[in-house]
């Protein structure tokens, strides 16, 4: 074997026996099949963490944006998204978001229907979204993608949910079942996010074939702005 490949299996190995230690969800299934694309793919180094602190984004956004006022009240406060965020590390170790993955099930109604209840109100799983979605467009404002994707399932998000408008409003009423990567509009306003909402479960399969696509436009794009020998 070449040194070169012996090398991407060693670091691939080390990302998926990273995400391996966490649970056994879904989505880390399908983001385990992601890093192994984007390694065979690529042979770039990548890393995963599974939050992102508020303090960081805060002092990040201090050095960009010297005239402009932030602030955040605790150390501990961060953003956990479910699949955590997959970054590429650049040969001097600076490290770009390339896929940031949520996962919401909301509604209960359709078994409380079975059982002869009532319909409860509305869950807030949306808005809990709602809040990292601005923390992460808010962090990456210097760059000119947002590989953020949410997969959400649930009789919440059945075709006649009022709540499916929610929704739309995050993704800054963009479409819903369609991959955006690449910002959009004059100046690229519009950092949308790939936002996957139906009635039914996403499959792992399903999931990673999405994953997977925006993850690659990430690196393609990072290639682009900073030089594909940044990486490699």
């Amino acid at each position: 074997m070449a040194h070169k490949d012996e090398l991407r299996n060693q670091r691939s190995g080390t990302i998926i026996n990273v995400i391996s230690k966490k649970m056994e969800k879904d989505v880390m299934i399908a983001l385990r099949k992601t890093v192994e694309y984007i390694m065979d793919k690529f042979a770039v180094t990548l890393d995963h963490i599974s939050d992102l602190y508020l303090k960081d984004v805060v002092m990040e956004l201090w050095e960009r944006y010297r005239d402009v006022d932030f602030s955040y009240r605790f150390d501990s406060s961060s953003m956990r998204p479910d699949g955590g965020i997959l970054r590429i590390v650049s040969k001097d170790k600076e490290k770009y978001p390339i896929l940031i993955t949520e996962v919401k099930n909301q509604g209960t109604n359709d078994l409380r229907a079975k059982e002869g209840l009532q319909k409860q109100a509305k869950g807030n799983a949306i808005e809990r979204l709602g809040k990292n979605v601005i923390g992460f467009r808010t962090a990456l404002l210097h760059e000119s993608i947002f590989p953020f994707i949410c997969f959400g399932d649930g009789c919440d998000f059945a075709q006649d949910s009022s709540i499916l408008d929610r929704v739309i409003t995050i993704s800054m009423f963009g479409e819903f079942n369609k991959i955006k990567v690449h910002n959009e509009g004059p100046s690229g306003i519009f950092n949308r996010d790939s936002f996957y909402f139906r009635e039914d479960k996403w499959t792992i399969e399903e999931m990673a074939v999405i994953m997977k696509e925006v993850a690659e436009k990430s690196v393609y794009y990072y290639f682009s702005k900073y030089g594909e020998y940044k990486f490699k």
